[in-house]
């Protein structure tokens, strides 16, 4: 029926057939021409890994030591000891993998999935209806 080079625009497409009635359960928005996009968000350095183990273990340790604080005579002991092992835990589970690099990667970054183009498709039966509808969208 069409080809977008965003999803919003083919987002755009199928909402436009919705309104005009079209049966848009038929309708299936395809990412064409996959890439995986990393996007380097920062340099890793020892304080920042250091941090963030000792973060993510705390949060961790405090829910561990929360749920055994239910069911423990002593809450504060248990909390207290979940943080503390908390804590510990995420210094070790952080420092070794980034020791291990040997600074083969020293930034933190976040990966994405995203599409060249985006075809918009539907049942055989209804796609010369939707491509007529949709040849009155401006896009």
């Amino acid at each position: 029926m069409g080809s977008y080079p965003t999803y919003a625009e083919a987002q755009r497409a199928v909402d436009y057939l919705s309104e005009q009635d079209f049966p848009v359960h038929q309708v299936t928005i395809v990412g064409v021409d996959l890439m995986q996009v990393e996007r380097v968000t920062g340099r890793l350095t020892w304080p920042k890994v250091l941090g963030g183990g000792v973060l993510s273990g705390a949060w961790l340790g405090l829910f561990i030591g929360l749920v055994l604080g239910f069911f423990s005579p002593n809450p504060w002991g248990a909390l207290v000891t979940g943080l503390v092992a908390g804590v510990f835990f995420g210094l070790i589970t952080s420092a070794v993998p980034y020791a291990m690099a040997r600074g083969t990667r020293d930034f933190s970054s976040t990966m994405q999935l995203v599409a060249g183009r985006y075809d918009v498709l539907c049942d055989p039966q209804n796609a010369e209806k939707a491509r007529d509808l949709l040849a009155r969208l401006a896009i």
